[in-house]
């Protein structure tokens, strides 16, 4: 995985980046350690109209169709001083209980757009089930080709754009990872009882009503 302060490529077990000393005690001290309830669409900057949020939930959706394992989420928000995008998409993937997302889902295999609406600027993160298939090169062009909308506050046609450019790349990797399995192998097992623990985690946060929200 890549570390998201300094980016370089860090061990996915390691506690903290040997390269900057980044870890998420850094964001669990501005966001919370405690995990929180949230959707796979979050407009806590509030930019979207009901029209709107529809719109993207339902592209949502059709991602999730076309990777049964995946899931994309989408986050709107005002980063001000805090960390950028980029390390709250780290914290959101370590502590986020996406309450909309099937436990055959895991967090490992989630993308996760979050975008900073006052410095109109997104970062991307995702779960190292997807290392093997995306990387640094890819989800800078799919950001940058949402840049200019971005910029417009065009905010459901920068995320089509970039939910868009994600899946073709994802769709490409697939066809190669079939003709070359090797590759593309993981070669670390996820923990045994994961999905166990996601689910424990999603279901309490649906039945409690004292749970964070974000």
């Amino acid at each position: 995985m890549k570390c998201p302060r300094c980016v370089q490529r860090v061990h996915r077990m390691a506690r903290q980046c040997p390269h900057c000393g980044f870890g998420i005690g850094d964001v669990d001290k501005v966001f919370g350690e405690q995990d929180v309830r949230v959707g796979s669409l979050t407009d806590a900057a509030g930019v979207l109209r009901k029209s709107e949020r529809a719109a993207v939930r339902r592209m949502l959706r059709r991602f999730q169709v076309r990777f049964p394992r995946l899931f994309f989420a989408i986050y709107f928000g005002t980063f001000k001083e805090l960390p950028g995008p980029r390390q709250f998409g780290f914290w959101l993937l370590n502590r986020g209980a996406f309450d909309d997302v099937d436990v055959s889902r895991p967090n490992e295999g989630g993308v996760i757009l979050c975008v900073d609406v006052g410095g109109k600027s997104a970062g991307i993160t995702y779960g190292y089930a997807l290392q093997p298939f995306l990387d640094e090169e890819s989800t800078f062009r799919a950001l940058s080709a949402a840049h200019p909308y971005l910029l417009q506050g065009q905010w459901p046609k920068a995320s089509e754009v970039v939910v868009g450019k994600i899946s073709r790349t994802l769709m490409k990797q697939s066809r190669r990872a079939r003709r070359n399995p090797a590759k593309f192998d993981l070669r670390e097992s996820e923990p045994e009882g994961a999905n166990d623990v996601l689910e424990r985690i999603r279901a309490r946060h649906r039945d409690s009503q004292s749970s964070t929200q974000i």
